[in-house]
């Protein structure tokens, strides 16, 4: 609960850019509107003596003119802003959606799980996508736990009898996934290990030890049992726990039961039944939880399990184990291996009823209450004393290392940010091919304040740029750095007089990690990279709940369905089920959807100015009266029927290349990434052709017929006439204007372009035959036979268009 929050409305980069250019255009009607309107006017002024056209005159005709004039004159532009785009492209994007729900591509057979657009707004976002923050846990890993060793009493032991092979640097295995990372002469963690087993099943000196480091793993966690056909299953919040607890009970610790007061165990087939006292829950702020008990012979128990960085800080002084524990921790860490430590405390009665008093009034306050609990919960979590540490392993996903790859290849940057310890995290680096050994390592994890965090940066700053000035690798390419930076060096590092330095360092790195950060500096990273960089697309993709607060923050949210719930994937705007589908949903349909959308809109903006700026151009020779050259139900087809198929054979069936190119050429992601087919100088280039276009279809037309008597009987041409050719060529221009611009040709694009143009001459005929048997489209009766029957007209239906 304390990581959900409101989510927040997302636009795209498109969607801005768009509404700041019909911003632009509504002041271009305006303009347009008052200088027809004044051009009236003086038109008005100058021939007020023609008496027949019964002109208004006076001060204040002439004042309430002006007004209705202008409201005359932004009617006949207000379609210059196309208000159907709207509904058009939101159409277009849902549909867009069903492809990426559908794509085969995309779907997890082992979990049963498709692609899901939760959010259909951000389609062409994917496509221009710069930055993504990743979790580690879930995300880049499988999320399945195993324990494998721990640390108890200063030994080291394992789960099973055969020795745990974790050998080799940092490379990674094609078949499993997994990778170890020590240092080399040094024997990876385990290889000498005492097999659990053997320590329980003998009067080994120190089985006493061991048991009670089970027990508590038995005991500290939020596990609900539920009884099966195959007997007790765990149901757990964490695939941590629930490791834990049945690695006890493969040892022969069994947790049984719970209720809201007690819980039971079966040690070795004895059973024992612990009262609880208390659940202090673990959350990500506080990296730890423990559980207050009352034993069977009575003594009351504080069990504690959490991370190092919170654990040790609360042991009691004069530990002996916890030098040789942390050893091992970094050992495990090294390895790619979870780390937990364990601890437990024995209370007096007098101490805990003293704090329970405390912990009953904080937990009825009204307002603030999980801070005063935190506050409380401090109390008591104190003195207490190591037991050990355990270490889980967590396989990489598939095809991880390759799809990291392959982002970098499309001028991705990835950040890493997760919970886990430096070691692990590194470890991690190293086996995703996010990090490499001939990488600046510039650690970060040792500033103890402000000032020290400043230094630091500013010296690895001088370090890779003088890097970078003389070494270079076998490529002749500079040398890269990766930045690796812990949580509390992480608050130093945003703070105000650090943050701009600290993201100058990070934009220069090649790969930056982020471990031991809770939620909020998450989505604080997001946030700096966010609001700081200019023109940067952020992507964030996690599979927990302490990931929901960067996905909201990022201006794409990617869920994973997991094994830690669903909270990320209804925070996300897409769901995937493995890392290594955001590769086709970025490269393949972020890019399609880019570029499909970028040619929608601005072909739609170029239809409708072409055709509805003819308007103005009319003014020009009606006395600015407001007189439409088109009838005024054509006006209104034309972005219904005559024109509405083309914009989306664009946006929904255009591929300027195939789903196989783009995944073998990563490259190819740039062009759409840099925004080169849509960005203000596209659109304004696109609207300049319009303006162009739509002269050339008056001018030519219009001075074409008035100097000429374009029929053998000696008639001439009508208003009607002129509009209804000018229409005709103007359809004609727009359908092969999208033709020209659809780099995929099928049965469906011939239909929507020759379709649209057949469905004018269609049209035309049946509705100038309607009057006078229906009261309708009487401007237009007879047109079509004068038009059919003029030469001029095939010559301004063939010429002008190619012209």
């Amino acid at each position: 609960m304390r990581n959900s929050t409101k989510a927040p409305l997302k636009r795209s980069n498109m969607d801005h850019v768009t509404n700041r250019q019909v911003f632009l255009i509504f002041l271009a009607l305006l303009v347009l509107a008052l200088i027809s309107t004044a051009s009236s006017t003086v038109w008005n002024a100058k021939n007020s003596n023609l008496y027949y056209l019964q002109l208004p005159s006076g001060s204040g005709a002439t004042a309430g003119q002006f007004f209705l004039n202008f409201l005359t004159f932004i009617v006949l532009y207000n379609n210059l802003i196309p208000i159907s785009l709207i509904v058009t492209v939101e159409l277009v994007k849902y549909i867009q959606a069903f492809y990426i729900n559908y794509d085969q591509a995309m779907y997890d057979e082992e979990t049963n799980t498709p692609a899901i657009a939760r959010n259909s707004n951000l389609n062409e976002e994917l496509g221009q996508v710069k930055y993504i923050f990743s979790d580690k846990t879930g995300t880049l890993t499988q999320n399945i736990m195993e324990f494998k060793l721990c640390s108890i009493n200063g030994r080291v032991y394992r789960i099973g009898a055969e020795d745990i092979a974790l050998e080799g640097d940092h490379t990674s295995s094609p078949e499993d996934g997994h990778t170890s990372f020590h240092e080399p002469g040094h024997p990876p963690p385990g290889a000498h290990a005492t097999p659990l087993q053997d320590v329980l099943e003998s009067n080994h000196q120190h089985r006493v030890e061991v048991m009670e480091f089970l027990k508590v793993l038995a005991i500290c966690h939020s596990v609900i049992p539920e009884q099966t056909e195959e007997g007790v299953a765990y149901r757990a919040s964490s695939p941590d726990e629930q490791a834990l607890v049945e690695a006890a009970r493969s040892l022969g610790i069994v947790f049984n039961y719970r209720t809201p007061d007690s819980l039971a165990i079966d040690v070795m087939g004895t059973k024992e039944e612990y009262k609880i006292l208390n659940l202090l829950e673990f959350s990500s702020d506080r990296k730890r939880m423990s559980v207050i008990v009352r034993t069977p012979d009575g003594a009351i128990k504080l069990f504690c399990k959490g991370a190092d960085s919170v654990i040790y800080e609360r042991l009691s002084p004069n530990q002996p184990l916890a030098m040789l524990t942390e050893t091992h921790l970094e050992m495990f860490a090294s390895s790619g291996l979870r780390t937990l430590c364990i601890s437990e405390a024995t209370l007096k009665e007098e101490e805990y009823q003293e704090w329970q008093g405390k912990y009953h009034q904080a937990s009825i306050v009204i307002e603030n209450r999980e801070k005063e609990l935190e506050k409380v919960s401090n109390m008591i979590e104190k003195d207490l004393c190591l037991l050990g540490a355990t270490a889980i392993e967590d396989k990489l996903q598939k095809s991880v290392p390759e799809s990291i790859e392959t982002l970098r290849e499309a001028n991705i940057k990835i950040w890493v940010l997760t919970g886990d310890k430096r070691e692990t995290a590194i470890n991690i680096g190293y086996s995703s091919r996010q990090l490499t050994s001939t990488m600046l390592k510039h650690d970060l994890c040792t500033a103890e304040n402000v000032q020290e965090a400043k230094s630091k940066l500013e010296s690895f700053i001088k370090e890779l740029q003088s890097s970078q000035k003389g070494e270079k690798n076998a490529k002749n390419e500079k040398r890269e750095a990766a930045l690796i930076v812990d949580g509390k060096t992480l608050e130093y590092a945003l703070h105000p007089l650090t943050s701009q330095l600290f993201l100058n360092h990070a934009l220069a790195c090649k790969s930056v990690i982020c471990c031991r950060v809770s939620p909020s500096q998450k989505a604080a990273v997001v946030e700096l990279v966010k609001s700081k960089v200019k023109d940067s697309i952020t992507l964030a993709i996690g599979d927990g709940a302490n990931d929901v607060a960067m996905i909201q923050a990022a201006h794409v949210g990617v869920g994973i369905s997991g094994r830690e719930g669903l909270q990320a994937t209804l925070a996300s705007d897409y769901a995937i089920a493995q890392f290594r589908f955001v590769v086709r949903l970025l490269l393949v349909h972020g890019a399609w959807n880019y570029n499909r959308l970028s040619k929608l809109i601005l072909y739609f903006f170029y239809k409708n100015i072409t055709l509805y700026l003819i308007q103005f151009w009319f003014a020009l020779f009606s006395g600015f009266s407001g007189q439409p050259i088109f009838e005024r139900w054509t006006i209104g087809l034309y972005n219904v029927i005559f024109t509405i198929i083309p914009p989306f054979v664009l946006g929904l069936l255009d591929k300027d290349v195939s789903a196989t190119s783009r995944m073998k050429r990563p490259t190819l992601y740039v062009l759409s990434q840099c925004g080169e087919v849509f960005n203000t100088k596209v659109f304004w280039m696109w609207i300049a052709m319009a303006v162009f276009h739509s002269a050339g279809l008056f001018f030519i037309i219009f001075y074409g017929l008035s100097h000429e008597i374009p029929f053998s009987d000696g008639k001439v041409a009508s208003l009607w006439y002129i509009g209804t050719a000018i229409y005709t060529a103007t359809v004609v221009t727009v359908s092969l204007k999208a033709a020209l611009e659809s780099e995929n040709w099928t049965w469906v694009t011939h239909v929507a372009m020759w379709g649209s143009i057949a469905s004018w001459f269609v049209f035309l005929p049946a509705y100038a035959h309607l009057w006078p048997g229906v009261d309708l489209g009487v401007e237009l009766f007879g047109v079509d036979t004068a038009l059919y029957s003029s030469l001029y007209f095939y010559l301004t239906f063939l010429l002008v268009p190619g012209i």
